[in-house]
């Protein structure tokens, strides 16, 4: 069975992954704890379980991985379509649990672009005594 389109559970999924800030909130203090990871993920477990009865730890990292790389990929293409400017240009959402994941988009996710140059370039420190020349062999 495919997790990601059954309409039923995957709110359900994504309301009890929310709950569980560890496993996707990395300025979260636990998010290093892989004791309280694996306690969250079973907690996560115990609501797959019933609908895939072979699901493990495994299997519930790489549906979170997966939900959250589709997301952020998904999360990129608005925010490239809304800095285009173009009206016509507009991106249309495929991903359907778009809206419920917009937790997401918090401190997980990147600064958008470059990092803007200082405003003040440095000032080159005075140098102090005598130039050192180098002696070279020969």
């Amino acid at each position: 069975m495919d997790l990601v389109n059954d309409h039923d559970f995957m709110p359900i999924f994504i309301d009890m992954f929310r709950e569980l800030p560890c496993l996707w909130q990395v300025n979260h203090p636990e998010y290093k704890n892989q004791t309280k990871r694996k306690a969250a993920l079973d907690n996560l477990l115990v609501i797959v379980k019933p609908v895939i009865p072979t699901a493990d730890i495994t299997y519930l990292k790489i549906l979170i991985g997966g939900m959250r790389s589709t997301y952020l990929r998904e999360h990129k293409k608005v925010q490239d379509s809304q800095r285009s400017g173009a009206a016509d240009d507009i991106y249309v959402l495929r991903l359907w649990y778009y809206d419920r994941l917009h937790f997401l988009a918090g401190p997980t996710l990147p600064p958008p672009g470059p990092t803007p140059p200082p405003a003040t370039p440095p000032t080159p420190e005075p140098q102090l005594g005598r130039k050192r020349v180098r002696k070279t062999r020969e």
